[in-house]
């Protein structure tokens, strides 16, 4: 069966979008191509539930090993749950799309991607956003779009479109931006500290190349003669607005002006106007309107309404938020280091404030590493963050469940911030592991988690290039007028418009995330929340550096210790020796734990430094090439009857034959050497294999003589 497809095309990459091929029951479907990538992203709508007050949306990513010509490494031989990536590109297929639905919508939507090919040349993730746009168009669901999506990566003083998984490892910047003809919608990025300004011109530059693919969606519809869904405003019933505006305005705006109160004051207060607002509701006689308008959950979304509305006029006419801060002001902070025992190899705890989290930081041995057994081909991981989100943490309980795509996510912001101030591998061999446990919301944790955990690993004496630190920026759009706030606690995240993260050193960004609650921000104001977190950053960053300046120079005593270097790589399988005896016999004999990398690292983790150092030195010994004449003095291991075995190198032997032990007649060997003896010897030969021959013959030895 036959489609139609569309191609765009831009940077020498074409993209196709094909329609009307596959998966013909669901509401939409496409399939988006690109290289020998192929992602089926379908939109199905469904029914809704009554009584629901939200949009049940669901965004899928699937990935099927079959795409890469692989079968799955677990024991049932089939994909299970998803793979921390994909749950990464599940995100990234939601943040863009929920703001772009109608905010009265209550039907059950369910957008499904699904990378059936992979090319390792072109990254399926983007490819599944803008395919979630094209088949929610093709399913007519209420939808602010089209919306498109594209990555931007920089080698060189050159922006690329789409890198493959190759350059985005070379790039120094890895940037998705996502937008709709209102502009930029969302932004995830990477880098290696660039400049505000590098960062500002690759959203530009990745817009660009976003308009271009809205085009195309467009040009497919009007070619399929299918006409977009644009969402008509719901005629709104202001019976209960109005008479909430009247009774409770006053009291909500004196409320928000009280700038002394805490987080708990606060909410206590605006409950018990809602509470006798409700109580008044409740005395009016059945028949009322105002009573039958405020049943089931409308008072309660109706009073967030209106304190939403007083609280954004108040940011937007005077300038002030409901702690009484300036709009480029931080909230206070407290940081401080090795506030858990050394058994712990390094902790920190960060508050700006009422969100609190406490970081601590693992070394393990490169045997720690992630295996990745999903589609990306990149090796393993050698660093991982994990986020945690109890939920004492915002005073509420909870049923204590797995790690969820909230959590999973900020871990792998903050990762992502870290990631480029590492110490390179081959000076500091450690797998290290970060857990950010929140302790306290109140807005921004993820960044939060950033600060903390640069202090825990500083605290562990991990050698970082430089201190991160991040921000979380809020923004407040109505009309044309827009105000942009530093450090968003909780309520400015909840009722505002954006929740903007940036977090970087002194030198510059090291990562982006940006959510929309609105259809678009143009680059330029989005260029503004950039450059005002910069201030808000350093700000941070000294009050981290009051706490610790500089990584310590000693490790916890707990922590190991591990010594790295090269070997020849033709050589491993002569440490590891045959079914692994040899390298068994080192870590037994040294107490050490060895691993081998198949490029020839060698890694050595002990926690006794001499024990290490030891196996180092049996390792290279067995490693190292010995060349005929050379001369060395060892200590003989082994009497036979027609030789004895000298160790010249540690965990190298060699032999010298009855015949070598003099130049008179030997009739027995004991007679000139023992076990334990120490001798000096000449290689005499290495035979083709690759046994090393020795002799006594004509080389002085240092003590007595030896009997002839």
């Amino acid at each position: 069966m036959q489609g139609q497809t569309q191609l765009v095309s831009f940077d020498g990459r074409e993209i196709r979008l094909t329609t009307g091929r596959f998966a013909p029951q669901a509401g939409g479907s496409v399939m988006v191509e690109c290289g020998d990538t192929s992602v089926l992203v379908t939109a199905t709508r469904s029914s809704g539930r009554p009584g629901i007050d939200f949009l049940p949306l669901t965004c899928d990513y699937e990935e099927r090993l079959y795409a890469a010509g692989r079968i799955p490494g677990s024991f049932f031989r089939r994909e299970g749950r998803p793979s921390e990536r994909a749950v990464l590109t599940c995100r990234l297929i939601d943040r863009p799309m929920r703001p772009l639905f109608p905010s009265w919508l209550r039907d059950d939507l369910q957008i499904v991607a699904m990378c059936l090919s992979l090319d390792e040349r072109v990254p399926p993730d983007v490819l599944a956003v803008t395919g979630a746009s094209m088949a929610t168009l093709l399913a007519r669901i209420p939808f602010y779009g089209p919306m498109a999506t594209v990555r931007v990566g920089l080698l060189g003083d050159d922006f690329v479109l789409n890198p493959s998984f190759r350059e985005i490892e070379r790039s120094e910047l890895d940037l998705v931006v996502a937008g709709t003809p209102q502009g930029v919608v969302m932004v995830e990025a990477g880098a290696n500290q660039l400049p505000e300004q590098d960062v500002i011109e690759a959203i530009d530059f990745g817009y660009e190349a976003v308009c271009e693919l809205i085009k195309a969606q467009q040009s497919l519809l009007q070619e399929l003669g299918i006409e977009q869904v644009i969402p008509e405003p719901q005629a709104v019933d202001s019976t209960l607005p109005a008479y909430l505006e009247q009774e409770c305005s006053p009291a909500i705006g004196e409320v928000l002006k009280q700038f002394e109160l805490s987080k708990e004051e606060r909410d206590s207060q605006l409950d018990a106007i809602k509470e006798r607002v409700g109580e008044a509701i409740a005395a009016l006689p059945d028949d009322d309107a105002i009573r039958a308008a405020a049943a089931g959950k409308a008072l309660g979304n109706g009073f967030k309404s209106l304190t939403k509305q007083l609280m954004r006029g108040q940011i937007l006419s005077e300038g002030k938020r409901v702690d009484g801060r300036g709009l480029d002001q931080v909230r206070p902070i407290s940081a401080a280091v090795g506030v858990l025992p050394k058994r712990v190899h390094g902790s920190a705890l960060f508050q700006r404030g009422l969100t609190q989290v406490l970081s601590c930081a693992t070394l393990g041995t490169p045997s720690d590493s992630q295996e990745m057994d999903d589609l990306n081909p990149s090796g393993d991981k050698t660093y991982l963050h994990h986020y945690n989100f109890p939920p004492f943490s915002t005073g509420e309980t909870k049923p204590m469940r797995s790690p969820g795509r909230r959590e999973v996510g900020h871990g792998a912001l903050a990762e992502r911030a870290l990631v480029p101030v590492l110490p390179p591998k081959e000076s500091f061999p450690y797998v290290l592991r970060v857990v950010s446990e929140c302790l306290s919301s109140n807005g921004s944790t993820s960044m939060g988690s950033v600060c903390g955990s640069t202090l825990a690993l500083m605290d562990a004496g991990v050698p970082l290039k430089a201190p991160v630190s991040g921000a979380a920026m809020g923004l407040i759009k109505e009309g044309e007028e827009v105000r942009i706030l530093t450090d968003i606690q909780g309520i400015e995240d909840f009722l505002g418009d954006m929740d903007f993260k940036v977090a970087g050193t002194e030198k510059g960004i090291t990562a982006l995330q940006m959510d929309m609650k609105i259809t678009g921000l143009a680059v330029s104001t989005v260029a503004e929340a950039v450059n005002q977190a910069r201030p808000a950053r350093l700000h941070i960053l000294e009050k981290m550096l009051e706490a610790i300046d500089t990584p310590r120079d000693t490790m916890s005593p707990h922590a190991p210790r591990l010594l790295s270097f090269r070997i020849d790589p033709e050589l491993i399988g002569t440490v590891i020796g045959p079914g692994g005896r040899t390298i068994k016999g080192i870590t037994e004999r040294t107490n050490t734990k060895i691993d081998i990398e198949d490029g020839g690292v060698v890694t050595i983790a002990s926690h006794d430094g001499a024990a290490a150092e030891e196996a180092q030195k049996i390792i290279e010994g067995l490693t190292r090439r010995v060349s005929e004449g050379e001369v060395f003095t060892g200590g003989v291991t082994r009497v036979i009857p027609i030789g004895a075995f000298v160790e010249i190198l540690p965990g190298k032997e060699g032999m010298i034959h009855i015949s070598q032990l003099s130049e008179a007649r030997v009739e027995k060997v004991e007679d000139v050497l023992n076990v334990g003896d120490q001798v000096t010897v000449r290689v005499r030969e290495i035979d083709n294999r690759g046994r090393i021959n020795l002799t006594l013959r004509g080389v002085p030895q240092p003590d007595t003589p030896l009997p002839v």
